[in-house]
Order: C-alpha cells, then structure tokens, then sequence
C-alpha cells in the first residue's frame, strides 16, 4: 500500500506544466471555460428556436447530439471530466445564490443519486419518443430547461446540489470518470496531516470573516477523497488551500475505485449506496438501449411488439422497451449474484450483486463511448457547413462561404467501425479485469466469478453486433 501511495504522489501533476498549470491556477479559469461554452449554448438556443427546422442544417440538431457528445466521451477517456469544469448550467446560478443566498439543506427524502437516476431514465425515453435528435426547436427548449433547473435548485439549496443529486449529465461524467487518466488529488499526506483549517473543504475567510474562496461544495474532504466519483473538477478546492498541495495528477483508470469497501468523503463505502449501484446498472442497459434504437431491428421489434399489444402508442412501446431492458438486465446481475454466491459458499446474493455489479461500469461507459463516437466519426465536419449556414441565415451574407453540406465523416466508415469495437473491447476488458481483482480480494474461485465473466462477454457480443448493424446518420443529410 505504501508502495502504491508513492506511486501515486510522484504521478505527474498538470499543475507542473507551465502554460496549463498557469491558466488552471488562475482563480477565472473555469468562469473562462464556462463562457464559452455558454456563448455556444446561446447559439444552439437562438438557432433551435429561429432556424431551420431540418436538424441537419440547425446548430441545436448537430452540436450537442454529435459533436458534444462525442467530445464529452473522449474527453472522459483521455482527459478527464473537464465538461464539468467548463459547464455553463453553473453560471445562471452563480446569480440565484447571491441574490437568494440558500440555507435549506438538501431534503433528507431524496437523497444522494435517486433524483438523478429517474431524471437519466426519463430524459432517454423522452429522446426516443420525441425524436429529440431530430427537433433543433425541443433540443432548445431541453437546453433552456437545464439553464433553468440550475437556477432554481441552487437557488433553493446551499452547496452544489444541482450537480450532486440532479444533474443526469453529471452523473454520466461521475461514471464515466472512472475511467479517467486524471484526478484531483493531494500532493503530499504529511501537509494536510498537519493542517488546521480544512481550508479546501470549509473555504478561505479573511480575517473580518469574509469568504474569499469557497471549498468544496459536493463535500468531498481531500485527504479522504478517492477517485473521481461526484468530482466535478471545479478546482475549487484547489485554490482554497493555503498551501498548493492539491494538483491534478495522472493515474491508472480505475486504480482508486477498484477497493469498493473504502469510506470515500462525502459517498462513503460504495457497497453500501444502492443509488450509485442502481446508477451503474441503469447506465449500463440504457446505454445499450440507446443504441438499440437507432439500429433498423428496433423498427421490427416495436412492430411486432405493437401487434402483440394491439396499440401503436409509441410513447408507451418505448416505455415498454425501455422497461424491459432494465428488467432484464436486473435479473442478469440477480442470477450472476445468486450463481457466484453459491459457487462461491459465501455471502448472499445481495452481498455480490453490491459488489460486483459495479463491474458493469467500464463496459457500460465502453458501450457509450463506442456509440457516441461513430456519430461524432461520421458526422465531425458537419461543423464547418453548419457554422457556414448559421452565419448566412444571422447575416444575410455568406460570411464564411457557401455550406458544403457533403463535408461529414472524419474516418472511413470502416476505420469508424474498426475504432469503435476497439472501444467497446477496452470497456469489456476493464469490466472482467475488475471483476477478478475482486474476486481476488474475496478470495473467490475463478469458477465463482464464471457468471460475471460470461455476462460481461455476452454484453460484450451484444454490443459488436448492435455497432454491426445499419445505424442512422444522425446530424448528416446522410441520415
């Protein structure tokens, strides 16, 4: 353990590297980074409300289902969750606490991720039944509800209870962060050992009692953080501290949520959050949904479902659909508990299934990633049209030029293909290489851990053979 501690400490810091660490020291770094991608969610708002109504040619249906999304992936796998950093939903509230200045604690009736989870479950159905992807003008008004939601629950509770227990976005990125190579971190044990004030979690005063630098509001005690769950690198933290001895170092995904017994500040163990368990599980089979509905089977499922139930209500076949991957892959992760815990003579079933199931993370985000980036891979230069279009329609001038609205993928649609199965691969091999690290520390037979394995491999397979499919070009005239 102590080996892995100096390990961690002599892990290179971004804060070393002089023009980042210079521009992430500074104390409106993030209000920066926020900016602009406000200016870029005012576009997306003015072109969904005024624009085209074709979502090829509308900013509002190509820059957040192609674009944002794919960067978010890839910036979750190379970088870290720095959406958080830069998210501009924080801004409008920013103003809600300085003119209602909250008190009210978070209701002790809807703690921790349950709000989150329902809100993730509803806005994903609600993607599928109201094509969201191809209406820029209800892409606007999804843009503009989550402007407003900040607003209104900071508005209402102190801290960043927006982000903690609301946000399905921040969630996503808490999940998906596991597998990041970045985390905040302290430098060295001995200096927080020795310090009094807790400055990075209490926030810096002067000494009239003034706040000058607020810590962290999610919670999260850096000598007691681990990894990056519910870390929305606001480096608040990290200005706080009196002594520079927080960095933002580089590590091995998923090495610091691999011990799920841990007590995390401001999560505690994770075996004993059913919430996060349920995020995961949940996560995962959406995520496989999702690209379940934009392959041509879905088309024949929901027909055949519709004649079975003698109803062509969309709305509620994708509800069924929806409910019944969920129940599905409830009842895998039941039976693979039930299976390991007999093959394994110890613990019950619901002991396993709060462990290992969390082993669905990194082929859930894996199955994410892959999807996200075929469409970003085969629709990255829509951009340079779109920008073209946009300029014209505000100007009355082409500005920039005539759109070439042939411009689209970034790759061969076979390297695409060859890329994104290698993502989906990395996912599954960090869920079994999780899997046997636990059931190491358990002391478990590789015989016991067979039924996760072989549920990972068949989510796995699943998976090839959904990218296999024809799946439509979303945010192309292609598609």
């Amino acid at each position: 353990m102590a080996r892995e501690r100096r390990r961690t400490l002599r892990a290179p810091d971004l804060l070393a590297i002089p023009l980042v660490g210079r521009y992430l020291r500074w104390r409106h770094a993030r209000t920066s980074a926020q900016v602009v991608l406000l200016l870029m969610a005012l576009v997306l708002s003015y072109d969904g409300f005024f624009g085209p109504p074709l979502a090829p040619k509308n900013v509002a249906g190509v820059l957040p289902w192609v674009h944002w999304r794919g960067l978010v992936v890839l910036t979750l796998l190379l970088l870290g969750n720095w959406f958080c950093f830069a998210c501009p939903f924080l801004l409008p509230r920013r103003l809600a606490q300085r003119w209602f200045r909250p008190q009210r604690a978070w209701p002790g009736r809807l703690p921790g991720k349950w709000v989150a989870v329902l809100l993730l479950l509803v806005f994903f159905w609600a993607y599928e039944a109201f094509d969201l992807w191809a209406s820029p003008f209800l892409t606007a008004w999804v843009a503009l509800a989550y402007f407003v939601g900040a607003f209104v629950v900071d508005g209402l509770f102190r801290g960043a209870a927006f982000c903690k227990h609301v946000c399905p976005i921040g969630q996503f990125n808490f999940v998906g962060s596991l597998l990041s190579p970045t985390q905040v971190t302290i430098r060295e044990p001995a200096v927080c050992a020795s310090c009094r004030t807790k400055d990075c979690i209490r926030g810096r005063f002067s000494p009239q009692g003034t706040l000058l630098q607020r810590g962290c509001e999610l919670g999260l005690f850096q000598p007691r953080k681990v990894g990056n769950l519910d870390c929305t690198f606001c480096l608040d933290c990290v200005h706080a501290c009196p002594y520079g001895n927080v960095g933002i170092r580089l590590r091995l995904p998923l090495h610091d949520e691999l011990d799920l017994e841990r007590n995390r500040s401001g999560i505690g163990p994770l075996t004993g959050r059913t919430d996060w368990l349920l995020l995961v599980v949940g996560l995962t089979a959406i995520g496989f949904l999702n690209a379940f509905g934009m392959v041509s089977p879905v088309y024949r499922f929901l027909s055949w479902l519709a004649r079975v139930l003698g109803t062509a209500n969309e709305w509620l076949l994708i509800a069924i659909l929806f409910a019944g991957g969920l129940a599905i892959l409830a009842v895998t992760v039941i039976g693979a508990s039930w299976l390991t815990s007999r093959l394994a003579r110890r613990g019950s079933t619901g002991w396993v299934a709060r462990r290992f199931a969390y082993t669905l993370a990194p082929l859930g985000f894996g199955m994410w990633a892959a999807h996200y980036l075929f469409h970003f891979f085969t629709g990255a230069l829509t951009i340079l049209p779109l920008a073209q279009s946009f300029v014209r329609d505000v100007t009355g001038r082409a500005l920039l030029g005539e759109p070439n609205w042939q411009l689209a993928s970034l790759f061969s649609l076979q390297t695409t293909s060859d890329l994104v199965v290698l993502v989906l691969g990395l996912g599954v091999a960090g869920s079994v290489l999780w899997t046997l690290w636990l059931g190491r520390q358990e002391e478990f037979t590789l015989g016991a851990l067979l039924p996760w394995i072989v549920l990972h491999a068949s989510l796995f397979l699943f998976g090839v053979w959904l990218l296999g499919q024809p799946m439509e070009m979303r945010g192309t005239l292609l598609g």
